[in-house]
């Protein structure tokens, strides 16, 4: 057996449900990572990119290109961010970004691309069924995950908003498709999305607030 098969291969059974290794290994790296991030530590990146590889192979093998697809744009985002996190100790910069609400102008041309793009990428899947078993909520998925790693980028707090949306079809579909775990994380995920975005709207408001008074002034 290679390390593939070994990896996609079924670990153990809970409350009904088929845990593989390649899911369960995956995920808690992939909370590793966040635990690193919270601490600011650098090593959350690599960890991060591990995470990604491991889950594009679980999904790859299940035939969820739309699923697979996100792990590759968590990849090249981990890979970015390294070199920008170390780019930033190297200058003595803490590397935080300014956060902020959209305008109605940027909401607008995100939920236009986030709308467009998955009908396309839906579109693509249905014409190739074998990059895909279930192509609309795996569009969805994969669209919706490059829509909110742009907003993130952008410091957007509209950001936690997308990723809320996505996890509320990933979850059911990671359970339907035999990918438990995966379920069972992105409820705690969810979890910390909402708090993560009342961190950030809390900032977005500290932010303006001085440049309200000193408007004023």
């Amino acid at each position: 057996m290679s390390a593939l098969d070994w990896l996609n291969s079924e670990a153990f059974t809970a409350f009904d449900q088929h845990i593989k290794w390649s899911d369960m290994i995956g995920n808690t790296i992939g909370l590793i990572a966040l635990a690193l991030g919270w601490r600011r530590s650098i090593w959350t990146w690599p960890a991060q990119f591990a995470s990604g590889l491991i889950l594009f192979a679980a999904f790859a093998a299940g035939h969820l290109s739309g699923s697979a697809g996100k792990q590759v744009v968590v990849m090249v985002v981990a890979a970015l961010g390294f070199w920008q996190w170390n780019r930033g100790r190297q200058q003595a910069q803490d590397g935080s970004i300014a956060v902020r609400f959209a305008s109605w102008t940027e909401r607008g041309v995100l939920l236009a691309a986030a709308a467009a793009g998955t009908v396309a990428v839906a579109l693509l899947f249905k014409a190739y069924p074998w990059m895909s078993w279930d192509p609309w909520p795996d569009a969805y998925i994969f669209v919706g995950t490059i829509v909110a790693m742009y907003a993130q980028s952008r410091g957007m707090v509209e950001f936690w908003f997308a990723w809320l949306l996505v996890d509320l079809v990933g979850v059911p579909l990671n359970f339907a498709n035999g990918y438990a775990f995966s379920g069972f994380v992105y409820v705690i995920y969810g979890a910390l999305v909402l708090w993560g975005m009342r961190d950030w709207w809390l900032r977005s408001r500290t932010q303006t607030a001085p440049a309200l008074e000193g408007a004023t002034a």
